[in-house]
């Protein structure tokens, strides 16, 4: 959108539905088309050249950009209040392009202990390969990530705000604080919240990671990931990296993504409602030995949550007599509830961590 004013005047629903198009529609069309193409063809070849220098704009090649993907970056972008979006092939795609683009041999990272599995095999396993060291500890606690961090080392902190899955959440402003104290970037997934509920780059993030795949599409039907990045600086190195590496979204997936996003802020409202209801039910429930849902007063972070999020989110986690055995009974009996892994689809989904 041109009128970076109007844009900046609109509401978050508003955003939703309606940043991420095209400035120059081809035929009148209201809906993003699907730009299925892997190239793009140069009017004379002293355009190509123009393009590739960076001289003239325009497109080239789906890897380095492409319509419809622009177009679902924008949106999320905007809805997060970033400099610029970078759509990658799957949410870990994104997480591993951050890291790529940031981290050096030698380099510190502080991260959230209850990390999702996935993200702290990650950097426990693979980037430890390189010579980049991490440190988990309990960022709800700001006194462990200050303790953490070391002098000329530490370049990033790293946090899931609320974690996947124990639904702990880190006080956003005040890590930021810590972390560019010691010249550090603090970089937040924020899948569990989706920006319509919380956006850390005006609590101080740098950077900021999505599973679109979650809330954002919000129909189970595609996978797919975002890095918003704050600065200009940081959006040129993310973006040279994803076009190195090529963990890029297909045009298809982004179509389908920026359809699901338009109705974010209605599924979400209404997710997190019934979530409020159901957290209520279990935590009077006799077999129930715990409920965490941000929305409950007894949650450690309840006051937290009113503070830098707009509502409570739609995840609960909880506990059940009899441990392991009694959740696989719970997995085993429900009927309209689905057991498979993954969130934010119109269903509702049960999972043991």
């Amino acid at each position: 959108m041109k009128d970076k004013k109007a844009c900046d005047a609109m509401g978050k629903s508003t955003r939703a539905i309606h940043l991420g198009g095209l400035e120059n529609p081809i035929v009148g069309e209201v809906s993003v088309p699907i730009f299925q193409s892997s190239t793009f063809s140069f009017p004379s070849a002293q355009d190509g050249a123009a393009r590739f220098s960076g001289e003239q704009t325009g497109y080239i090649y789906t890897r380095l950009g492409n319509p419809t993907i622009n177009a679902l970056e924008e949106n999320v972008a905007s809805m997060e209040a970033g400099y610029g979006g970078t759509a990658t092939a799957t949410g870990m795609a994104a997480i591993s392009t951050l890291f790529l683009s940031t981290l050096n041999g030698g380099d510190h990272v502080v991260a959230t202990d209850s990390l999702y599995g996935t993200t702290r095999v990650l950097l426990e396993s693979e980037l430890s390969r390189f010579g980049i060291r991490t440190t988990f500890v309990d960022t709800s606690n700001p006194e462990d990530t200050l303790h953490a961090m070391e002098k000329g080392k530490t370049r990033m902190v790293y946090l899931e705000t609320p974690t996947n899955p124990t639904m702990i959440l880190t006080d956003i402003r005040r890590t930021g604080e810590i972390a560019h104290a010691q010249g550090a970037i603090l970089a937040v997934d924020n899948t569990f919240a989706s920006p319509y509920l919380q956006r850390p780059l005006q609590l101080g993030a740098d950077v900021v990671v999505h599973s679109l795949t979650k809330y954002i599409n919000g129909h189970s039907d595609v996978v797919g990931g975002m890095i918003v990045a704050g600065s200009s600086e940081l959006y040129k190195r993310i973006r040279r990296t994803l076009t190195l590496f090529g963990g890029t979204m297909d045009p298809h997936q982004a179509w389908l993504i920026l359809r699901g996003v338009r109705t974010l802020p209605l599924r979400l409202e209404k997710a997190q409602a019934n979530a409020m209801q159901l957290a209520v039910y279990l935590r009077s429930h006799p077999n129930v030995t715990w409920v965490r849902y941000p929305g409950l007063p007894e949650h450690p972070q309840h006051e937290l949550a009113k503070q830098q999020m707009d509502g409570f989110g739609a995840m609960i986690c909880f506990g059940v007599k009899s441990g392991l055995e009694g959740g696989i009974s719970v997995m085993n009996s429900v009927r309209l509830i689905t057991l498979a892994v993954s969130l934010g689809g119109v269903e509702s989904l049960i999972e043991h961590p």
